[in-house]
């Protein structure tokens, strides 16, 4: 029960008529009945998942997780089925054939990678055995991706991002919160190799790492240059430590000095101070060799940034090319006086157009003036039709006769011509010099043209 500790058990794990049956093997025939079967495989095959995740490994074998389930002195007696029935489904693998299938060289530098290998495990894979032995180890197929993403993940986001070549010390380093152990680290390497995001490889004995660049598809394969990089990154690495390491021992000579002269050892004081100097001039050295260092990988960074700008120039051409193919000077003069016509022509279109409406806007004007003096006309005052008579062309007599008459009336009149004659019968006249023969016509006198 001490190897349970450092995972999380279920809640049922406690009741022991569940675990009874949980710890029993599995039936010969899963058809006997599929949901006692069913119900026991996905326990055991989430409970073994679970288990790594708060392991933080990847790898699992028969005899660990008998020791990790063991529960009141007993083990389970399925497991061996549970493991075979996820490797059949591709939850998975085993680690021998989990590695071969990466298509570099990883089994040269990762002899050690694979802890315990006997002959047996090939012949029974070769053979088609399906018996999983106790110290067989399998990937589980899950999390070993999730590791890889993981690792990616912390690298990009670390100080070693701006390096593509990361020795396998550091990285061991840096994952440490990651995986739980080198053989951890080594199958989530692998995923990621088999992905084509990292190149592993060996340089003077030493495992490195190359990454996949930002904005690659795939690493590419380790060069001379990567090699000479790399060099460069490990000896501004060496060479900043000693620096700072000659600069603690110059500060500790000064100190040794101010202590010696106040115990009045002035002698001793001086070759201190002596010590301190060379010292010094020993981390100026370094120093200026470091710069030196760091200006030929800034210089190796710009011109990685200049080749990168001259792609980009190089893809940009190309497709302006293309798309400039069917393109010449004279097509392009050729539609340009196309469109200059087709203007124009819409110019003549839109003028003839606004010179037709405007005739017609000042034929308008025209029967709207014939229309004002129409209703000019037809005023009261034009409507009683009596013209207006010129006192001084009037004899005395017809002046008389004109002054005892009414008024005209400023309304219409609503008389008819019949009552106009009546009225003008009973009229009294008194001039004999006015002529009877002009009044006895009322319509002549009403019409004006008279």
């Amino acid at each position: 029960m001490s190897n349970s500790a450092e995972i999380t058990l279920p809640i049922e794990w406690d009741d022991d008529e569940r675990m009874n049956f949980m710890f029993s093997d599995f039936k010969e025939n899963r058809d006997v009945n599929t949901t006692d079967w069913d119900s026991k495989m996905d326990f055991w095959t989430a409970l073994i998942v679970k288990s790594c995740k708060d392991r933080r490994t990847v790898c699992v074998n028969l005899q660990e997780l008998n020791k990790i389930f063991k529960r009141k002195e007993k083990s389970p007696l399925g497991l061996a089925t549970v493991i075979q029935s996820m490797a059949t489904c591709g939850k998975i693998q085993r680690e021998s054939e989990f590695a071969a299938n990466v298509d570099c060289g990883w089994l040269s530098w990762g002899v050690g990678l694979l802890l315990v290998k006997p002959l047996k495990w090939t012949f029974s894979t070769l053979l088609g055995s399906s018996r999983v032995h106790l110290e067989e180890s399998f990937v589980i197929i899950e999390l070993v991706k999730e590791k890889a993403a993981e690792l990616l993940r912390v690298y990009r986001s670390s100080e070693f991002s701006s390096c593509s070549i990361v020795s396998f010390q550091d990285l061991c380093t840096l994952s440490s919160n990651i995986c739980a152990d080198e053989s951890t680290l080594c199958m989530a390497l692998l995923q990621l190799q088999r992905d084509k995001q990292v190149m592993v490889s060996l340089h003077e004995g030493e495992k490195i790492v190359k990454f996949c660049l930002p904005g690659q598809d795939r690493v590419s394969a380790v060069s001379d240059v990567d090699i000479g990089i790399y060099q460069l990154q490990r000896s501004e690495k060496l060479l900043g430590e000693r620096v700072e390491k000659l600069g603690l021992e110059a500060d500790k000579c000064k100190e040794e000095a101010r202590i010696l002269l106040r115990e009045g050892k002035k002698s001793q004081a001086l070759r201190c101070l002596r010590g301190r100097k060379r010292v010094e001039k020993r981390a100026d050295n370094l120093f200026a060799k470091l710069e030196s260092i760091r200006e030929i990988l800034d210089r190796i960074a710009q011109s990685q940034s200049d080749k990168m700008v001259m792609q980009a120039y190089q893809a940009g051409v190309a497709a302006l090319r293309l798309s400039l193919k069917d393109v010449t000077v004279e097509r392009a003069e050729s539609l340009v006086d196309q469109i200059q016509e087709l203007c124009d022509t819409q110019d003549e279109v839109n003028q003839t157009i606004s010179s037709g409406v405007t005739a017609a806007d000042e034929d308008m004007d025209e029967l709207e003036e014939e229309l004002k003096s129409l209703l000019n006309e037809s005023k009261p005052d034009s409507v009683s039709g009596l013209p207006t008579v010129p006192a001084n062309n009037l004899q005395p007599s017809a002046v008389s006769i004109l002054s005892s008459l009414p008024d005209v009336p400023q309304r219409p009149l609503n008389i008819s011509t019949e009552q106009l004659e009546e009225e003008l019968n009973q009229l009294t006249l008194t001039d004999s010099g006015f002529q009877q023969k002009k009044l006895t016509s009322p319509a002549k006198i009403l019409d004006p043209a008279q």
